[in-house]
This record gives C-alpha cells, structure tokens and sequence, in this order.
C-alpha cells in the first residue's frame, strides 16, 4: 500500500470517535516495531519524525525509502502517513514534501499569531498543492521536543478566538492547540483544559491533536477524543520501554555484545506498547 497522508485517515478518525497515534521513528527497530504492530492491530498509523532524528537516521529521504521497503517487506495493508513532527521552518517542511513525506507540522507557535498564520499558509499552499497534509500548533506545549525546552510553569494555552482565525485562514488540516500536555514524562499529575478543549473543537471543526501523549490517564484520553482529538503523538513512553528492555537483557548477560540480542527485545517491547495504545486509541481494526 502507498504511503497516504493524514487528512482521510483524521476526518475518519474524528467522525467516528477514535483518535490515531503518531509514534515516532528513532532508528530501525523503532520503525519495524511500529509498522509490525499497525499490520498486527490492522489499525492505520501514523509514524513521526522529529529534525533531531531525521539528522541522527541519514536524512528525510533515508526515512522515507526505509519506511517504504519495510512496509513492502512486511506486506504491510494499513494506512501509513510519514510526519515530520515540530517542523521549524517552511524550508525545512519542504525538504521533507520533495523527499516523500506525506504530511507535515509547520510549529509557529513560539511567533506572533500573525507570523504564526503566514508561515502555516506559505506551507500550506505548498504541501496542498501536492497532497501533503499540514498541521499547525498554537499556544506553548511544556517538555522538551528535540532541542525546542518549553518549561511547564511558562507552557501558554491556545486562545480559542486565536485558535479559530489561525484554522480559517490557513486552511490547515490539523490543529494542535496547547492544553495543559507536555512532551516527555510528567512531573505531576497531567491537567488538560477540557472546558477550552471543548469551546475549540466547536470553533474551528477539524481533527485536533495532542501532544504528549505518553502518561496521560486513558480516562482524559478518552474525553480528548471527544472533545475532537483524532491524533495523539506518543514517543517518550515507547523510547522508556525500549530502554527498560535493553537495561534488563544486558543486566542478565552483561558478556552480551551482539546489538541483535538486546536491540530484538527492545524492538518487541516498543510493539507492545503501540499495540497497547493503539487499543487504547480505539483505532484497532480501523484501517
């Protein structure tokens, strides 16, 4: 199956009360295990893909051939969207569309709201022209997302107003607003805004999208989706159990060199946990 964008797989999502996952892409096991378990769940997908780990795996088009000869390899059936997650500027949300990815965030939200509407509409005219799907962000969601450190204390929820001219007049696919979600592990118990949540679902009418998906309890996810979540990016919780595989292999042989041995748990391990939350999401047998 061809690699799709986002806008078919979210206005689905969103009609029917489910929301996708973006898992993101670190290196090749992560790749594997999250196309093996979408296939396995039968659920569409979407696999992110941050700047700091396009560098760290050989570039945009590196992701994009490895995504697509593991899906020819695994007779994969689903649908498959590649994201470039937090993408700092429109150059670089063009680098990724002339390498094949098939959907793009353009993350203005540390501008002005009206340079932040500019920059979404300059991609967006470009990404659209070509059937790329686009995702905007407003407000500052807190956490670290590669070398981008918002402090929780001074992460900003989006203003709805804000929020509804920013959808109108770029015409985005997507919307990402901030409320109350952080990228990485909590340092206390995670507090979404559902009353803004809500009040911006009605006003701007698209797929929203949270981030910081990994630790939120399933019944805030459950109401986030709605509330108009269709997408809900998860990372930190797949990189901590991939890690928690690797430590307890080379804890039990610490003589163990061969990467296979402790990199195959870790890759096991990661599926798991994409399964769980594709389960979780409600997009299992969705595709």
């Amino acid at each position: 199956m061809p690699l799709v964008s986002m806008t078919e797989m979210l206005n689905k999502a969103k009609a029917e009360k489910y929301a996708v996952g973006q898992f993101n892409l670190n290196n090749l096991e992560f790749t594997q295990a999250i196309l093996l378990a979408a296939e396995e769940e039968k659920s569409p997908v979407i696999c992110g893909v941050s700047e700091g780990a396009a560098r760290y795996m050989g570039g945009f088009k590196t992701i994009v051939n490895m995504v697509k000869s593991l899906m020819e390899e695994y007779n994969v059936t689903v649908p498959v969207a590649i994201h470039l997650d937090h993408g700092s500027s429109f150059e670089k949300c063009v680098e990724a569309i002339h390498a094949g990815f098939t959907s793009v965030m353009i993350d203005g939200s540390h501008h002005p709201l009206e340079e932040n509407i500019a920059i979404t509409k300059q991609v967006v005219a470009v990404a659209h022209a070509l059937g790329v799907s686009v995702e905007a962000e407003l407000g500052r969601i807190g956490g670290q997302e590669d070398d981008l450190i918002v402090d929780e204390a001074e992460a900003a929820y989006a203003i709805p107003s804000e929020c509804e001219q920013l959808v109108r007049e770029t015409g985005v696919d997507c919307f990402a607003p901030a409320l109350g979600s952080v990228h990485g592990p909590y340092k206390g118990e995670p507090n979404l805004g559902f009353d803004r949540m809500k009040e911006i679902d009605e006003l701007v009418g698209i797929p929203l999208v949270l981030h910081g998906g990994t630790g939120i309890p399933t019944k805030d996810v459950q109401k986030a989706i709605e509330y108009g979540h269709a997408k809900i990016n998860v990372n930190t919780e797949s990189q901590i159990s991939s890690a928690k595989a690797v430590r307890e292999v080379l804890a039990e042989k610490p003589d163990l060199y061969d990467p296979r041995k402790f990199l195959g748990p870790a890759r096991d391990a990661i599926k798991e946990t994409v399964k769980g939350k594709m389960r979780e999401f409600g997009s299992s047998n969705k595709a």
